[in-house]
C-alpha cells in the first residue's frame, strides 16, 4: 500500500491538486489522504469546496507529500505547523513533491536547500533564497524531490512520479486512460514562447500578488538562517 498526502488549504489552485490527484489516486493499492488542519471545507481560488480528510496532527507517516500552490502559500511559508509537519514527513518519505509555487512552501520548511527545482515561472526567482538551484524544465528530479513548474504541470509531474513508484507500463496506462495527449490551440504556454505583449500584460497583473510572495519568501528565508 503507498500512502500519498495532498496538502489541501485555503486559496490553493484547484488543479495543481486535482491534476496530480487523477493521475496518483488511479495507482495500484493507494491510499490518499487529503491533509489540512482540520478536517472542515476549504475553498480554493476558484471557489471549488474540498473537504480534507486528514488532520495533520493525526496523520501517518506518508510515503508520498506532495504539496500544491497558490495564493495560500503566502502565509504557509511562515505556518509554523504546516512546515514542521513538512520537515516530519520528509524525513522518512520516499518522494517529497510539489506544484507551481508549493515549491516555496517546500523551500520554506528546508526541504530545498541544495536541491534542483522548479516552480511557477513568475516565482524562479525567489527559489535560491531557500537554497535551490533553480531549472526551468516542466518537471525536475533531484534525488527523492520532485518539483513541477506551473499549474498544469501537475500532471507532468504526477506521471513521472507515478513511473518511479509503479513503473513505466503502470504510467503509461494511466495517461492512456486520462488520454493526456495536449494539443493546445495557442503555444502560449511559457514566458519563451508566449507573445511578449502577453508575457508583460500578465507580470504587470501579477505585480502586487509577486511583492506579497516575495515578502513572505525572504522573511521565511530569514527564518531559516536563524535572522
Amino acid at each position: 500500500m503507498t500512502r500519498i498526502g495532498f496538502l489541501v488549504f485555503p486559496d490553493m489552485l484547484q488543479l495543481d491538486f486535482t491534476g496530480a490527484y487523477a493521475v496518483l489516486a488511479a495507482g495500484p493499492d493507494v491510499t490518499v489522504h487529503l491533509l489540512w488542519k482540520d478536517v472542515n471545507p476549504i475553498r480554493t481560488s476558484d471557489k471549488l469546496l474540498i473537504t480534507p480528510d486528514t488532520a495533520i496532527t493525526g496523520c501517518p507517516q506518508l510515503d508520498v507529500v506532495v504539496v500544491p500552490g497558490g495564493g495560500g502559500v503566502v502565509s504557509l511559508m511562515n505556518d509554523g505547523t504546516v512546515l514542521d509537519f513538512l520537515r516530519r514527513q520528509a524525513a522518512e518519505a520516499r518522494w517529497v513533491t510539489s506544484v507551481c509555487t508549493g515549491a516555496l512552501v517546500l523551500g520554506a520548511a528546508g526541504l530545498l536547500h541544495g536541491y534542483q527545482a522548479t516552480t511557477h515561472w513568475l516565482s524562479h526567482d525567489l527559489l535560491p533564497l531557500f537554497g535551490a538551484e533553480p531549472r526551468r524544465r516542466r518537471v525536475v528530479e533531484d534525488r527523492n524531490r520532485l518539483t513541477g513548474a506551473g499549474v498544469s504541470s501537475s500532471i507532468d509531474m504526477a506521471l513521472t512520479l507515478a513511473g518511479r513508484l509503479w513503473g513505466d507500463t503502470v504510467a503509461e496506462s494511466i495517461q492512456l486512460n486520462m488520454e493526456y495527449d495536449p494539443s493546445p490551440p495557442y503555444h502560449a504556454g511559457s514566458p519563451e514562447s508566449a507573445p511578449r505583449e502577453v508575457v508583460a500584460a500578465m507580470r504587470d497583473r501579477s505585480r502586487g500578488r509577486q511583492a506579497e510572495r516575495r515578502d513572505a519568501a525572504i522573511a521565511a528565508a530569514e527564518r531559516l538562517r536563524g535572522g
